[in-house]
């Protein structure tokens, strides 16, 4: 199976661009009734490598919908993410220097709460020449808790330079990461009664990774599904026909999930064609991608799409659409 970079487009579903610039650090006046959204809570912030801190913090639960964070190094803000996201990679930083970071939440008219308290990380030191990878984790095992979250706990590698952090897959997504003084972690985000199978690796100051752990499987609690569908909405198909070739023309919403969806599955006349990647953050809003079928004029094609989702997990597939090529 073909993977190839996703240069699909994204509009904004609703039409109406969300202005993306920072707000720096000053307030944002509110009218009469509204109200800011509250400072983010549960900020961590741990180094990842010697150029590199994984910073994380809790989503927000309440009124008005929280449409993205910024995060702050210092008084600059180097990173935005959709507001389903609750962790993020500063990378490009320097060897053997602290940090301070801080997160702030904006609702969907652009306004920012209060920043969140500061947190720090100290990059370690680098190191030249080191291409010895850690040694794997022990076999990790954990239980979950409630139908949304797991508990992890593994035994920690040993690296002769030092272990920096600890990287979480489900399947063969990272989906979690915590410092290198923690072998035990909560993975949240999950789906009730589903049965998960996660691995741990571990990570030094030179970005080598080690080999993964044994595997652990957990089974969520039961527990009330909401009304969310993991397949994208409103999929449609349709075909155009440029410079004598024909093009089969997608154009979908993105599921609503806990996280940000970064990959897609095509299944074509009943099995997977190819995966398109997200190179950087995927927009909110109505995705359309194309891509080249042949030069054959009448010949239907039957055509679904599926997401990966922040779980690691892929979702349900769309409804089936049947296009064919120089139809109307």
């Amino acid at each position: 199976m073909r993977r190839v970079l996703l240069t699909a487009r994204c509009v904004p579903a609703c039409g109406a661009l969300l202005a993306l610039a920072s707000c720096g650090w000053g307030a944002t006046a509110t009218g009469p009734g509204e109200r800011l959204p509250a400072a983010t809570t549960g900020v961590t912030a741990a180094a990842g490598s010697s150029t590199s801190v994984h910073v994380m913090w809790n989503l927000a639960d309440e009124d008005p919908r929280i449409t993205r964070y910024e995060i702050y190094r210092g008084t600059t803000k180097v990173k935005e993410v959709p507001g389903s996201e609750h962790m993020v990679d500063i990378t490009r930083l320097e060897p053997s220097t602290s940090y301070v970071f801080r997160v702030r939440a904006l609702d969907a008219d652009g306004v920012p709460g209060p920043l969140s308290r500061p947190v720090r990380a100290t990059t370690p030191a680098a190191v030249a020449a080191d291409d010895t990878a850690p040694t794997r984790p022990g076999g990790p095992h954990g239980r979950a808790l409630g139908g949304r979250a797991v508990q992890l706990s593994w035994t920690g590698s040993s690296d002769a330079r030092g272990v920096v952090s600890y990287d979480i897959y489900q399947g063969t997504s990272k989906i979690h990461s915590v410092g290198g003084a923690q072998t035990a972690a909560v993975v949240t985000g999950l789906r009730p009664n589903h049965a998960y199978v996660f691995t741990v690796r571990a990570r030094d100051a030179a970005d080598n990774v080690s080999a993964p752990s044994g595997s652990v499987r957990i089974t969520t609690a039961p527990g009330p599904e909401d009304d969310r569908s993991t397949a994208p909405a409103g999929f449609r198909a349709t075909t155009h026909r440029a410079d004598g070739a024909y093009y089969i023309d997608l154009a979908w919403t993105a599921p609503e999930v806990d996280g940000v969806i970064t990959e897609y599955r095509i299944q074509l006349d009943g099995r997977a064609v190819t995966s398109l990647v997200w190179g950087g953050t995927p927009p909110i809003g109505t995705c359309t991608y194309s891509f080249y079928i042949g030069r054959d004029a009448d010949v239907t094609h039957r055509v679904r799409l599926r997401a990966k989702l922040p779980d690691g997990t892929w979702g349900a597939l769309s409804p089936e659409r049947s296009v064919t090529t120089g139809g109307t």
